[in-house]
């Protein structure tokens, strides 16, 4: 499965023992006469109720006497803590803790006598609770109303020096939310109590919402309310203190004026809300660091052979609908689509039916994008309950009591870019692998031998292109934020293919309303993403035909007597000393093939120009980041580019065993020589429209490979139509290793007449193209 769940926590692992533990000593002190409560047995109804933002998992379970248990699940020490018990029978709507552990805040119902004590009624009275826990002391009522409420304590660091204040929102089933202040102070020297429990003051901060999402890590309040039957998302960013500011609002193009009431991340209500699930729309915020913010939306399912969602791309201007068929004839949905945010993708599925995989930082090409639709075992692998996504790459499994975290699956992507024969899922998947990042597991070597073998495989994009431009751009890119604008990211332009099972309609969307004036961290990126697409046309995405540009006027000034100064191109290629030597400290270990063993002035000059032209583009573009910085992301881009080419060709030279003796003229090619040669000619395919340099010594290894495979006729054929240059190692080492039979006088004689007929001490010009250049006074090496 293209996604893996690891699971973090497990109430049945976790908890359940610890339970039983306890109640084994609590037994054992009741029998030697200490009176000490006795801990329930009936643990059926264990489930979780929240997670806070410190990764703390608050539980509860009810005894075999109706008493209603609470107990917290200690994320870093992995312990547990019996935190209050209710000896009522009582139902849990919504629960949470302070982060000092002091203050519990629960909304609890009471049990129906009908039905099952587990189910809740309408018009069940609900009392919210605010109760002193370490040690016990005062329960205060904060509500006692015929609505649900929902409580979050406010954790405005992740770890925080005990607060003289609290503050805790409470989400009201009558549509509006309040914030209480709750003062603490310490009495007996440790003894923790309200300080102004006989009146909390409290603020409104919203009316007339009909949903709300909580974002536990970065402490965001998003809802909507309807004006005039328009859907407007709203945010809260809450602070440090009591402090908290509107940041934004913008209109939806959806409809849930009679949806309902939903709240999402408030708790986890699997009971109370199982049997909605189904029948209400789905509806998500997700955002990530690189200041991306999209909602997810899923309307009631309505048929049986389809299913249609929409993700309105926030940062980016515009909404994507898709509809998905759903795979399986004669199946039925049981359960609406659930959304999980895996910072660059937000997975998209429904068990057994369709997993798409939906890439949120570049979305302009449905080929970003992974859809596996069908009722197969991979779709199926999934858990077929209800997920929540919490934050990152947390995702609750409610009714199992798991906790897990949630990351691409590299090995079956991989397994996936083997085995698909569609181009289009080729692209995603190697999108996908590449996003994973750089640790120890990454499989960048796998990805390589498969592109050495498949170069020819896809029909719709230049395999080899897209590898090279990808790599490069993911080895810089969550360095610096903004770069996803500057770099390309795909060599693909337009995708007009149509992917089986899926429509897709795109359209313009409006533009969030900033209430701000001042951003920082996760506002500052985002607002810059809402900036360039306000203003940036057309997309400043840097392209190599710029050194393309540069190098024709180097020609173009030669021809005509004008020369640059000498400062200006040894700058140049001092430029590509830098690249060679940082591409030399990423290898450790030896290269087999022989590049980067010779001047080859003419790839080093293209070598520096990138350098010099990209590092002036991204300085243009990239404010606020000092200069230094920028260099090394160039070299480090353009190295990443050079060393995918070298490892491209060591993989191949691998396979077929070659060895230094390649470069002797007096063998014939062999099955390897002519693989390496082959792919060598992709590759140059593949850079050539692209503009993009190569290692030293590539064009002299081709050369020799194609003297070796190929039959006189087409080696000329290769020569005169540019594919094969005359490098100056290559024509000497040619000359000086053939002896004078009558083939290899024809073989000189044909290259000898192939030279420029104009030679300044090894430079060659030929078709207004410089293939040697290292002896023109102002292109002298270093």
């Amino acid at each position: 499965m293209a996604l893996r769940l690891v699971a973090d926590f497990d109430l049945r692992k976790d908890v359940l023992p610890w339970l039983r533990a306890q109640r084994v000593v609590s037994e054992a002190a009741r029998a030697a006469g200490g009176g000490a409560d006795v801990l329930e047995n009936n643990y059926a109804s264990l489930r979780v109720l929240n997670v806070e933002r410190n990764g703390n998992i608050i539980y509860t379970y009810k005894g075999d006497k109706g008493n209603v248990f609470f107990g917290l699940y200690d994320c870093q020490t992995r312990q547990n803590e019996h935190l209050y018990t209710f000896e009522k029978d009582l139902e849990v709507v919504s629960c949470s803790v302070n982060s000092e552990r002091t203050l519990l805040a629960a909304s609890l119902v009471q049990s129906t006598l009908e039905g099952g004590s587990n189910e809740l009624q309408p018009g069940s009275k609900c009392l919210t609770l605010l109760v002193e826990i370490h040690p016990v002391n005062n329960v205060k009522v904060l509500k006692a109303v015929d609505s649900y409420n929902w409580v979050q304590f406010l954790y405005p660091c992740v770890e925080s020096h005990p607060l003289p204040e609290n503050h805790l929102l409470l989400i009201s089933e009558e549509k509006y939310i309040e914030q209480f202040h709750i003062q603490v102070t310490q009495e007996d020297g440790k003894k923790v109590v309200i300080k102004n429990s006989g009146h909390l003051s409290r603020d409104r901060i919203a009316e007339d919402i009909v949903w709300a999402q909580w974002d536990v890590p970065d402490q965001r309040l998003y809802y909507i309310d309807l004006k005039k039957s328009r859907s407007i998302l709203k945010c809260i960013q809450f602070y440090a203190g009591e402090s908290f500011n509107l940041m934004f609002e913008v209109s939806l193009d959806i409809s849930l004026s009679d949806s309902g009431f939903k709240l999402v991340n408030f708790g986890c209500d699997c009971r109370q809300y199982q049997e909605k699930l189904s029948k209400h729309p789905t509806l998500c915020v997700f955002t990530n660091h690189t200041g991306s913010l999209c909602v997810c939306y899923s309307p009631k399912c309505a048929s049986l052979e389809q299913i249609t969602y929409s993700v309105f791309y926030i940062h980016k201007g515009h909404s994507q609908t898709f509809t998905a068929a759903l795979g399986s004839a004669g199946s039925h949905v049981t359960k609406g689509v659930t959304f999980l945010n895996l910072d660059y993708y937000v997975a998209v599925y429904i068990p057994g039916h369709f997993f798409h995989l939906l890439n949120i930082q570049h979305p302009d090409l449905i080929c970003h994008s992974l859809f596996q639709t069908g009722n197969n075992e991979m779709v199926d692998m999934l858990p077929h309950g209800s997920l929540q996504s919490l934050s990152q790459s947390l995702v609750l499994d409610c009714c199992s009591g798991k906790l897990y975290r949630a990351f691409l699956n590299q090995s079956y992507l991989l397994w996936f870019l083997w085995n698909t024969s569609r181009d289009y899922e080729k692209m995603a998947a190697l999108h996908c692998v590449l996003s994973c990042g750089r640790g120890p597991r990454f499989l960048e070597g796998q990805i390589i031998q498969w592109v050495s073998e498949k170069a020819s495989a896809c029909h719709s994009f230049d395999l080899i292109q897209e590898f090279l431009i990808a790599s490069s751009y993911w080895s810089v890119y969550p360095k610096t934020s903004n770069v996803d604008k500057l770099l390309p990211y795909s060599s693909v332009l337009t995708w007009n293919i149509e992917i089986p099972g899926i429509t897709l309609v795109t359209e313009d969307i409006e533009l969030p309303l900033m209430k701000v004036h001042s951003f920082k961290g996760y506002w500052e990126k985002l607002n810059s993403n809402l900036e360039y697409v306000k203003y940036t046309k057309p997309h400043l995405r840097y392209n190599n035909s710029v050194v393309r540009r540069e190098w024709h006027n180097l020609i173009s000034e030669e021809k005509t007597g004008k020369r640059r100064s000498t400062a200006y191109v040894r700058n140049i290629l001092d430029n590509a000393i830098k690249v060679i030597s940082n591409l030399e400290t990423r290898n450790s270990e030896p290269r087999l093939t022989p590049l980067l063993q010779e001047e080859d002035n003419h790839q080093r000059l293209l070598i520096g120009l990138m350098v010099s032209e990209l590092q002036d583009h991204l300085l243009r573009h990239l404010q606020g980041i000092e200069k230094k910085k920028i260099e090394q992301m160039v070299l480090s881009y353009i190295s990443k580019l050079l060393d995918v080419i070298c490892r491209i060709l060591e993989t191949i030279w691998r396979k077929h065993n070659l060895h230094s003796w390649v470069l002797h003229f007096n063998r014939q090619g062999s099955a390897g020589e002519f693989a390496v040669f082959h792919i060598m000619t992709r590759i140059l395919e593949a850079t050539n429209s692209l503009f993009l340099p190569l290692p030293p010594g590539f064009h002299t290894l081709h050369t020799i490979l194609g003297v070796h495979c190929l039959p006189l006729h087409n080696l000329l054929h290769y020569i005169d139509s540019g594919v094969l240059l005359l490098t100056e190692t290559a024509v000497t080492k040619l000359m000086k290793d053939l002896d004078n039979t009558e083939n290899n006088e024809k073989l000189k004689f044909s290259i000898i007449v192939r030279l420029p007929p104009v030679v300044f001490k090894g430079t060659f010009i030929q078709n207004s193209e410089v293939y040697l250049i290292g002896t023109w006074p102002f292109f002298k090496g270093p």
